[in-house]
């Protein structure tokens, strides 16, 4: 997310900026609130992201958006939800937290995608030959592979608000895959927070790289317990780079929220 609270900006001249009893009052500028002022400063640092670093594809900059964002206002408490009465806000609210630019022109590893990727993912989620070409803008693609496991920096999980020791839906794990920015030797380790009566793991919890734009991979396992008390639970993975000067934090969620991915929620 980003700052959207009672922006100042440019205004279109022949909209009225508000009404008085002696009339319309017209201005170059104007100060509102909302997603209308937050989307520029986000578009804002994806264009001074593609400006710096030309190479990086939408998907890269989106990741080190993301995984460089910060979950802490200005008196260092966690931002807060005015939809859920100023409690702390999970991920479902503000996302993987508050844009920090210039922490997201050096974010040490991004997670990347190809337009192979959302076809798979298009697949998998049984969009019609029709509808992908819509998509796409093209006739020439394949379902050959199809995935709901993109290569996204967070993670979210569906489970049961009631299970049992059998149910396979307790246990869900991602593939992720990260490209090293740095030149040289890089090492990361992993960091989770903890969420609860959930258990959370990482194989492997260590990352070597040896060079600049080498790929590591790894799996994240999610398992829930048998009764899920609250309806979201969140915490987050962190891939520290050992020196200290990189942290790569990726948001996880575990809800038994439903949600039909054509349709939205059940």
């Amino acid at each position: 997310m980003g700052p959207g609270a009672l922006i100042l900006a440019s205004w279109p001249q022949q909209t009225p900026v508000t009404e008085v009893t002696s009339g319309k009052l017209y201005s170059n500028f104007n100060i509102i609130s909302g997603t209308s002022m937050s989307c520029p400063h986000a578009s804002g640092v994806a264009a001074l992201l593609k400006s710096a670093h030309p190479e990086w594809s939408p998907a890269a900059i989106r990741s080190a958006m993301m995984t460089t964002a910060y979950v802490l206002d200005n008196t260092q408490s966690p931002i807060q939800d005015i939809g859920l009465k100023n409690g702390v806000a999970t991920p479902l609210a503000m996302g993987a937290g508050h844009i920090d630019p210039n922490k997201a022109l050096d974010p040490g590893l991004i997670y990347d995608a190809t337009p192979q990727d959302y076809v798979n993912l298009l697949c998998a989620l049984n969009f019609t030959s029709k509808q992908i070409q819509t998509i796409t803008r093209s006739s020439t693609y394949t379902c050959s592979n199809p995935s709901l496991d993109l290569n996204y920096p967070s993670f979210i999980g569906y489970f049961n608000w009631n299970s049992s020791d059998s149910d396979p839906k307790r246990i869900q794990e991602f593939k992720r895959t990260v490209t090293n920015l740095q030149d040289g030797t890089s090492v990361y380790t992993a960091t989770i927070t903890p969420m609860g009566k959930f258990k959370v793991s990482v194989v492997p919890n260590k990352l070597i790289f040896k060079e600049k734009y080498e790929k590591q991979s790894y799996k994240l396992r999610i398992e829930g317990p048998i009764i899920m008390d609250d309806i979201v639970v969140d915490g987050s993975l962190s891939w520290m780079e050992t020196r200290g000067k990189y942290i790569v934090k990726s948001p996880i969620v575990a809800t038994s929220i439903r949600v039909d991915p054509l349709r939205g929620h059940n």
